[in-house]
């Protein structure tokens, strides 16, 4: 078992923004992994609080954003780009958070948790935790999952930590992931799905969450 606690290679934490090298780093990279930190689960009512990002070669940062901030240019330019696949786990939670905090249209988008019920079908354990464990060989340690967020000036270690970690492992759990997909016959179909999470992150949003049932 890896050891979730090994620090990553690089690791930094900004105020609002990322600072332009950063940004010129991640640009280069042919993925990312990214999650949000929250103070709820209800948008526009729990505002964004932390944004954290992973490249490849394990280099971390933490955004933490201010109350009543709106916008980002550098993290938009970054989640918008392209030529960046965004990774994410539970995708329409993030995607929906970026929106409405910071105005952001991520694109294009792999989930993990999306990825892990067409391909994990012989388990109903999809969460992070679960997941990472299983492919990576990781322990996730979970205990600031649900901490207050808002205090982005006054973070605790333990919670940069979670944080990043939570970032930290994706890369490597979306690449198993598609091997599976690719074995399965069923990339395609993922495939389809992840370009349909903004639309649903659109409509959870305005709270229809019941567009598609009968």
């Amino acid at each position: 078992m890896a050891d979730a606690a090994s620090a990553p290679r690089e690791f930094a934490v900004f105020d609002g923004d990322l600072d332009a090298a950063w940004a010129e780093r991640y640009g280069r990279a042919k993925a990312l992994a990214v999650d949000t930190e929250a103070m709820g689960l209800i948008h526009g009512r729990d505002r964004l609080c932390l944004v954290q990002i992973c490249d490849p070669d394990d280099h971390v940062a933490c955004v933490r954003i201010g109350l009543g901030q709106t916008e980002a240019p550098r993290l938009e330019a970054l989640m918008e780009s392209k030529a960046v696949e965004k990774v994410f786990h539970f995708a329409r939670f993030d995607v929906a958070a970026l929106a409405s905090g910071l105005g952001i249209a991520v694109n294009p988008i792999f989930c993990t948790k999306v990825a892990s019920r067409l391909a994990r079908t012989y388990t109903p354990r999809h969460g992070l935790k679960d997941l990472v464990m299983e492919l990576v060989g990781v322990e996730l340690d979970k205990q600031a999952q649900s901490s207050d967020w808002g205090r982005v000036d006054e973070l605790t270690e333990a919670q940069l930590a979670y944080a990043a970690n939570d970032a930290r492992y994706l890369l490597p759990a979306r690449d198993r992931l598609e091997l599976m997909l690719r074995r399965e016959g069923r990339w395609e179909l993922a495939e389809r799905c992840f370009p349909c999470i903004p639309v649903i992150a659109d409509l959870d949003r305005l709270r229809f969450n019941q567009v598609f049932e009968h």
